[in-house]
Parts: structure tokens; sequence; C-alpha cells
């Protein structure tokens, strides 16, 4: 049965071996362009800084060095249900370099595009077993973010030999740039 968690709450994986899906849906845009939002995974260090270049995983470097992370793909439009973009991982497979996953999403063009994720609705990051496909967690962002146009979803971090995950449900006001110049 799946844990539904609540922003901040922190809750042990087990299973080595999951996908991250998020889904979100989008209101009509006044703008008349459609929306594109893009998951990323920042692979960073104790430091909280990206182990390598190559260890930030999105739709133009769809796996990491280590092949623990990987991406299935850009989804240029979120249309139907379930998951809009997904994400494989295999801890076992994690460089010892690698102390935190972070879980990114956001809008592609979203100054032109005059887009924020105040116009984005049922959004949701969820981790289901990779051999059962049974969910284990599940966060709903539920947070009212009128100018924000990229949000952490969430983190996956060591501590204690095991690891873990945070929902984190954090907006920022700008882009992946912005999220690179953090991590970098």
């Amino acid at each position: 049965m799946a844990i539904n968690l609540q922003k901040g709450q922190r809750e042990n994986i087990d299973a080595p071996k999951f996908t991250i899906g998020l889904g979100w849906d989008t209101n009509s845009s006044t703008t008349g362009t459609a929306f594109d939002l893009d998951a990323s995974v920042f692979m960073l260090d104790e430091n909280k800084k990206l182990v390598s270049d190559e260890h930030l995983v999105f739709y133009n470097n769809l796996k990491s060095p280590d092949e623990s992370v990987e991406h299935t793909g850009d989804n240029l439009t979120g249309d139907g249900d379930g998951d809009d973009e997904q994400i494989k991982v295999d801890l076992t497979k994690a460089g010892a370099k690698v102390s935190e996953i972070c879980i990114v999403v956001t809008i592609h063009d979203a100054e032109n595009r005059r887009q924020n994720f105040g116009q984005v609705r049922n959004s949701f990051v969820r981790i289901f077993d990779a051999v059962t496909n049974e969910v284990v967690l599940k966060y709903e962002l539920e947070e009212d973010f009128s100018i924000e146009t990229a949000v952490e979803f969430g983190r996956i971090y060591r501590k204690d030999g095991k690891w873990r995950f945070e929902a984190v449900g954090m907006g920022m006001k700008g882009g992946l740039q912005d999220y690179l110049n953090k991590y970098q």
C-alpha cells in the first residue's frame, strides 16, 4: 500500500530499483501556447553539488554515467492520465560520490510563454517498485505556485547507509539554468 506524503515528510526507500513517475495537468493557457514541463534529476555529492555535468539527467542527457538513473524521454504535452514522464533508478549502481538525487520539474520557455505553476494542477511524484509495479510513495503537490516556473518535487538521499525520500515541494522563479547555478 502506498504512503501518501505531506510536504517535508520523509520515508525510507526499501526497494533498490524503482521508477519515479511524475504527472501533471495544465489549465487552458491564455497565451495560446501549450505547456511543456520537463523532469530533471540532479545527482549531488555530499556538498550538494553536481558530481559532474553528466550527472544531470534530463531530456538532453537521458542516462547518468553510472547508469543508475535513466530518463525515459521528454513528454512535450503532458496529455493523458497517469505519469507524464518517468525516471528509472537503480540505487545499487549509484556511484559512491552520489549522496543525493534531486527531482526537479521546470516549465520549458516559461518566461517567453508567460506560464507558471499556478496554471498547473494535479501535480504529483510517485515512486513505484520496478519489479512489482506497486506504488510505494506518492506526493501530491498541493501548493499554489502563482509565480514559480520550477519546482523541486523531492529528493532521495543517503542517511546512515540507507536511502530515504523527502517530499520537498519548493518552488523557484526561474528555470533549469537556475538549478544549474545552484548545484554547480
